[in-house]
């Protein structure tokens, strides 16, 4: 009953995360999973099975809001499914032991991007373009392959992209790569029960996930109104980066002394309070300036 009730708050803090950021759900239970001992495949198979739920719940909502182009869902969903399909059974394939720091060390660069990405860049400007095929379908692919075989990425490779383009307004990005989402939850959970023939798959845990990411859906939009994207994406690139580091130093790929060990998680913890104090700094000067252009705008004109 414990275990259960922790994986509820996993997948409560992983939609939290998600809601707030149109990412890391996957990257964020995936994560904590792995911290509490389960079998990489089965970890990325349980969370996907609970995504079908969570993105269908959360594709409806963004949809009844108007935040879904489905053109570009279209594009982007079938081939994220292909990609997806084709990630999940690789992995399944692969030993335990390879397994396990292989999708330490995806989830540890899609930290690290989720990091940077929200530290050093914050949100892009706008533009009019429409979305070409020829970028939505590689897109999907890759960010399809990488969801399956990491346990997460749909969102840290696709928001991002799509984002950094300028073509469409975040809210329909957030809402659009949601949604698409729905088809590569769908063609992972099939991958991984031909790939993994449903063994070691806690379907107990799927339903934890799912309930507290329901749970989590609508508190996730009330509180982006009071964490600011950037501080919120360094806070959890942040963890991502360190419980991803603390397993591969473990692992038998390195099998890192104490010394070491805690020589790595000081610099991590280190940059990771510079990158949070960093992305609060950029969003009070931010504010100030907005403020300040907000006053100026209301003075009567002389």
């Amino acid at each position: 009953m414990q275990t259960l009730l922790l994986i509820a708050l996993v997948g409560l803090a992983a939609q939290l995360v998600d809601g707030s950021l149109g990412m890391a759900y996957g990257v964020t239970s995936t994560t904590l999973l792995l911290a509490i001992g389960a079998n990489p495949a089965a970890a990325s198979a349980t969370v996907h099975l609970a995504e079908i739920g969570t993105t269908l719940a959360s594709g409806a909502s963004h949809w009844r809001f108007g935040n879904v182009d489905w053109r570009v869902v279209a594009k982007l969903g079938i081939p994220g499914a292909i990609g997806a399909f084709a990630g999940a059974t690789f992995l399944s394939w692969l030993s335990t032991e390879i397994a396990g720091p292989l999708m330490s060390l995806i989830l540890l660069g899609l930290g690290l991007y989720v990091l940077l990405r929200f530290t050093v860049r914050g949100m892009p400007a706008r533009t009019d373009k429409p979305l070409r095929r020829r970028f939505l379908v590689p897109l999907g692919l890759v960010g399809g392959f990488m969801d399956a075989t990491g346990g997460g990425g749909w969102g840290p490779v696709g928001t991002p992209a799509i984002l950094a383009s300028g073509r469409m307004e975040p809210r329909k990005v957030i809402g659009t790569i949601d949604t698409s989402e729905f088809f590569v939850a769908v063609a992972a959970s099939l991958g991984f029960l031909v790939g993994l023939a449903g063994e070691g798959i806690v379907w107990s845990w799927a339903i934890g996930l799912l309930v507290g990411g329901l749970i989590a859906a609508p508190i996730a939009a009330w509180l982006v109104r009071l964490v600011p994207p950037r501080i919120l994406g360094s806070l959890v690139g942040g963890v991502i980066i360190l419980t991803n580091a603390r397993t591969l130093l473990r692992s038998d790929w390195i099998a890192a002394e104490a010394p070491v060990t805690w020589i790595v998680y000081g610099i991590i913890v280190a940059g990771w309070i510079a990158a949070v104090a960093w992305s609060t700094r950029a969003h009070l000067l931010l504010r100030r300036i907005d403020s300040a252009e907000r006053a100026h705008a209301r003075q009567p004109a002389e």
